[in-house]
């Protein structure tokens, strides 16, 4: 960022027109303009030179070029031919031997793309696509690589069933921004999701909680694996053991921790394993009393014995140095010779969408600011526990594109801020703003028709006073004055009492009179939790409110006000992301809104209604706050 900022100061030094930085996510370690002609066309290159490993990314920057309705000819490259004439080329080459490294360069009439690897010709190809405006590329060079090597996405298909469809568009948006692995879990309390030959218990529908009927076919995963595959993505699926297995004891009427339970089990796994010849297999681990003190190193010792690399929960069970520990809910450093992932405060399910692209923009994986042979990288996980009425909602619901997007930026290029932190810093903003406008031009160019629930937030400022006479400023269209997993996770307040009130002030100014549309919002409900809806009439359930040049801003019409939490009762209105936002008149010139947000104690009744001191304000259009 730093090389970057000092080539603009330069350009505006010289007196040229100096370039935007481009809209590609996640963005080039090393990237350079070209000064002079700003762009190409990309209708002059009518050729594509490929060494002899890059046939298969010829032919997909072939099809994409054909998408410009460009018409291009293959031809390889051989020792004694060099290409002449306008023309792209995939070169092999030794310079660049980091597998997932390229090189990419943009000339007036030339794109040299350079890889020791497919995948790193893969990778320079998603990026030629994101710099590409209509027919139109900028003239600059990069190296690029990544910070960590394992960079990845989980979908839970075992509470709530995801059509093979759907789950394609997830892992051509994974390819996009270079994401490499796609973790698999479809065994579950809920349902067990795999056709397994011998077995048709258990996925007939007395098995089955939720979506009865609907499971994996061999050929359905197959199909995944070999659509991951063409991505450069690796396949990791996950078969729980022996904890969220409750359908596979219905299936089979025995425990997996008894003994005929785990060689029921060994069996199962044995045809997953002697089936689709996998290189690693998630064994989950925890949320379970471990009875069978030898159950999970038997069971990993015999995965292994397959040639087959194993991954556990981390808190869970007893799983040994051998298996690559996911972290999910530990803080502080794990063991030194230990390979793990991390997935601490990286669940979705449980994230405000605004917060979460701050929380992971921010984030300093596995605590460090680049991956090592132990500290291998992250995965950003997508658990909805509770019951969605389409499958859709799950995008709906949930942050997955915004959120993958910022975390795609961390994980590709490292660093981050130590510590996990809901809220930008004044220091960050102006790093945060570049990325926000880079996230907004890909929502436009990449999201029209699919769920992105994410708006321009870095112009909104509070100021903050409470009852007990703090005060705070804070940035954001969600401010989160004190999370639920304090003081793991920090919110605006850092040591907040109970019976306090906050006020919460910030300016908008509007050209004309004006409605627009807002998202406000006090509560946001975990889809892994079966959180009470707020009463009729109120905002949520602590007596927050908000106010506009002093008139009352209503709460919603709930659907199901005052519902009790059910698991099995989908979310309907609750979250501002998924209802109709709510239209406010503004003023011509500034206006004033006010937040007031009180707290009466912060441990709550029960664990599916955690207190959330937080509030959500975001008039969806730019706005000038008076700052």
């Amino acid at each position: 960022m730093r090389k970057l900022i000092c080539l603009l100061l330069f350009c505006l030094a010289n007196g040229l027109r100096a370039q935007t930085p481009p809209a590609v996510i996640p963005f080039p370690v090393g990237y350079e303009y070209t000064l002079g002609a700003p762009v190409t066309d990309m209708k002059q290159f009518r050729k594509i030179y490929y060494s002899t490993a890059f046939k298969e990314e010829a032919l997909l920057l072939q099809s994409w070029l054909q998408q410009h309705k460009i018409k291009t000819d293959l031809q390889e490259l051989t020792p004694d031919a060099y290409p002449k004439g306008a023309g792209i080329i995939l070169q092999h080459t030794a310079d660049v031997n980091d597998g997932e490294s390229y090189g990419l360069e943009i000339l007036a009439s030339e794109i040299r793309l350079r890889a020791g690897t497919a995948t790193g010709i893969f990778y320079g190809i998603q990026t030629l696509q994101q710099l590409a405006v209509g027919n139109r590329l900028p003239l600059c060079s990069m190296e690029d690589r990544p910070a960590f090597s394992w960079r990845g996405y989980m979908v839970d298909v075992g509470r709530n069933y995801q059509s093979v469809p759907l789950l394609k568009q997830q892992i051509d948006m994974m390819a996009h921004y270079k994401l490499n692995v796609f973790q698999f879990h479809f065994t579950e309390d809920i349902a067990w999701r795999w056709e397994v030959p011998g077995f048709p218990q258990l996925t007939a529908d007395s098995t089955m909680i939720r979506d009865k009927g609907k499971y994996y076919t061999n050929d359905d995963i197959r199909e995944l694996m070999q659509y991951c595959a063409a991505r450069h993505i690796l396949f990791v699926p996950e078969i729980d053991m022996p904890g969220h297995s409750a359908a596979f004891k219905r299936a089979m009427g025995v425990d997996m921790q008894s003994d005929s339970g785990m060689l029921l089990l060994k069996q199962v796994v044995g045809i997953f394993l002697d089936t689709f010849k996998v290189q690693y297999l998630h064994v989950g681990g925890d949320e379970v009393k471990i009875i069978k003190k030898d159950f999970l190193p038997e069971m990993i010792c015999y995965i292994e014995s397959k040639g087959v690399t194993t991954l556990g929960w981390d808190p869970g069970g007893n799983i040994p140095a051998t298996t690559i520990h996911q972290l999910w809910m530990r803080d502080g450093a794990v063991k030194r010779d230990v390979r793990y992932l991390d997935s601490r405060h990286l669940y979705l399910n449980h994230m405000d969408p605004l917060e979460s692209v701050m929380t992971i923009w921010q984030r300093r994986i596995c605590d460090t600011v680049k991956g090592n042979n132990n500290r291998l990288g992250a995965v950003l996980c997508l658990w909805n526990d509770r019951r969605v009425a389409a499958e859709a909602d799950l995008l709906r619901m949930n942050p997955v594109y915004p959120a993958m997007m910022a975390f795609a930026e961390r994980s590709w290029r490292g660093g981050g801020e130590p510590g996990w932190r809901t809220n930008i810093e004044r220091k960050d903003l102006a790093g945060f703003k570049e990325f926000e406008v880079r996230l907004l031009k890909h929502q436009q160019r990449y999201f029209k028709k699919i769920p992105f629930p994410y708006s321009r937030q870095s112009d909104m400022q509070w100021d903050i006073t409470t009852s007990a006479g703090d005060t705070a400023k804070a940035i954001g269209g969600t401010v989160v004055l004190r999370h639920f997993w304090a003081p793991l996770v920090q919110g605006v307040l850092p040591d907040p009492h109970d019976s306090t009130t906050v006020y919460a002030t910030t300016k908008l100014y509007f050209s004309k009179d004006t409605i627009v549309p807002v998202w406000i919002g006090f509560y946001n409900l975990s889809r892994s939790t079966a959180s009470n809806t707020p009463a009729a009439g109120t905002w949520d359930n602590k007596g927050s409110s908000v106010t506009v040049n002093g008139r009352v801003i209503a709460p919603p019409r709930w659907q199901y006000a005052g519902r009790k939490g059910n698991s099995e009762e989908p979310l309907a209105d609750e979250g501002y992301e998924y209802r109709a936002p709510t239209n406010i008149y503004f003023k011509k010139g500034m206006n004033t809104v006010k937040i007031t947000a009180p707290v009466q104690a912060f441990t709550s009744a029960d664990w599916n209604n955690p207190v959330k001191w937080m509030f959500t304000f975001l008039p969806l259009t730019k706005i000038v706050n008076n700052d």
